[in-house]
């Protein structure tokens, strides 16, 4: 006590157990259920894909830039949406293509499929490529390593997966959630309600280390860290798929 619940996938379930068990406190992530025994831990995937789109703009050669998605579905499509806003705002000419695996589970973990629909954006003119489709990403960062290619990653740091080929990988810190909810419990302030964590929280991220740092130029981290600053003080807003299933194209 507390249970941590992660994805989406477990919503149901929880559902039904978490009112079972009134005395255990739950964390759900990426999901919310409004019951008095549960946090729910939703993240701002659309601020930190925005970085990312700013670093896939600078860094590509031919302004063309891609996204791979998993099953499509709203969250997905909300990294889609500020990735694409974040190269827009980076190169107002920008090209970005965009493809999801498929619409059923399946697609969480297809990586040949994958690697097929990078080559094809790749084969359209993208030097650059984000994958946010669980398994099935990896695909995608295998065809962009093994064409020479720019990949990015997602949820966790993927940069060592393909040293020098992955630019970046959008860090949703799950940690910090699970952390901060079995610290919040061991002090007897555990809360219910819906927490959504942002680049203010530092609950997203862009990666950088050893693995990809010679990537980073100087123009390129400067720009990162304006737009997180802008993002952080409000004078940038990164749109919310999730308010109306619409992207921006401005």
């Amino acid at each position: 006590n507390p249970v941590i619940a992660v994805s989406f996938a477990w919503t149901s379930a929880l559902q039904k157990v978490a009112a079972e068990y009134p005395k255990t406190e739950f964390v759900l992530i990426d999901d919310s259920l409004d019951l008095p025994n549960v946090r729910s831990v939703k993240f701002k995937e659309n601020e930190g894909s925005y970085l990312a789109g700013v670093m896939a703009a600078i860094a590509s050669k031919t302004g063309k830039v891609g996204f791979v998605g998993g099953m499509d579905i709203p969250l997905i499509r909300k990294f889609e949406c500020g990735y694409e806003l974040g190269a827009r705002a980076t190169n107002p000419k920008i090209e970005v293509f965009q493809n999801m695996t498929g619409t059923t589970g399946a697609a969480w973990n297809d990586p040949v499929r994958g690697g097929e629909l990078t080559k094809n954006q790749i084969d359209q003119g993208a030097d650059v490529v984000y994958a946010a489709a669980g398994a099935t990403g990896l695909g995608v960062l295998q065809t962009a390593a093994d064409n020479k290619k720019l990949s990015i990653g997602v949820d966790s740091n993927q940069n060592y997966l393909h040293p020098g080929s992955v630019l970046t990988s959008v860090v949703k810190r799950v940690d910090l959630a699970v952390y901060n909810a079995f610290s919040d419990a061991k002090n007897g302030k555990f809360t219910p309600g819906i927490q959504n964590l942002g680049l203010k929280e530092d609950g997203v991220t862009v990666a950088i280390d050893d693995n990809n740092k010679p990537l980073v130029t100087a123009d390129m981290q400067a720009a990162v860290d304006k737009a997180r600053a802008d993002i952080i003080a409000g004078t940038v807003k990164v749109h919310d798929y999730l308010t109306d299933n619409a992207c921006p194209k401005n």
